[in-house]
């Protein structure tokens, strides 16, 4: 009689835990590893990857006193915010020197990412520009205020004159130049006559400034 109570009594308690369960009692996961495997199928995979897309593209070329922002993922020690000498080289640990200018940041990541081979599996390296220093014109003569100024924008002549303060009083605005240094060396000499301008006369002659431009107001 004992052995016919004491199976009742079992299978009550079976009975009862798979109605508890039924109301919506779940067992607790284990944590770490359930959440790995949702996420991607081992504890690994739960680990955030470095973003493939660039924060830059690939048309502007680096040049001397730039700001770069050098980053490689999971290498503090190699990510670095520098700027590029006047030579036109950086200096990294582990990569040592290596020119910057005149390169684009991706083909700068490129070989910097190779240099890196050899004490990295896969390095992932991203270059970003995050100042423009390099892009300069000048404009000197009878201007508000002459020097040189960066140019980050796009800028036309009738731009420049106005970022320096305008012409001074015996400033002779028919015979404004621009001096535009060629890729052999020499120079070209643009026109800017602005009493025919603002006339609504060859306005054409209104040209996007260049980096290295020189205007001259005499």
């Amino acid at each position: 009689m004992k052995s016919i109570v004491r199976k009742t009594v079992c299978a009550f308690s079976v009975i009862a835990a798979a109605s508890c369960l039924s109301f919506g009692q779940v067992a607790p996961a284990s944590p770490g590893v359930g959440d790995a495997q949702q996420a991607g199928g081992s504890p690994a995979a739960a680990e955030s990857a470095p973003a493939s897309t660039k924060a830059h593209d690939d048309s502007y070329r680096i040049g001397n006193d730039d700001r770069l922002a050098i980053s490689v993922w999971k290498e503090p020690d190699l990510t670095k915010t520098l700027p590029v000498r006047s030579d036109g080289k950086i200096s990294l640990p582990l990569v040592g020197e290596i020119q910057a200018a005149g390169r684009t940041p991706l083909q700068l990541e490129t070989e910097i990412s190779n240099r890196l081979k050899n004490y990295i599996t896969v390095p992932e390296v991203t270059v970003i520009v995050e100042a423009i220093n390099s892009k300069k014109y000048n404009i000197l003569g009878q201007i508000g205020r002459p020097g040189a100024y960066l140019l980050t924008l796009s800028t036309t002549v009738m731009d420049a004159i106005a970022a320096a303060g305008g012409f001074k009083d015996f400033a002779k605005t028919k015979g404004v130049y621009i001096l535009r240094q060629n890729p052999d060396g020499t120079q070209t000499r643009l026109n800017f006559n602005y009493k025919e301008f603002i006339k609504g006369k060859n306005l054409s002659q209104n040209v996007k400034i260049e980096p290295q431009d020189t205007i001259i107001v005499p």
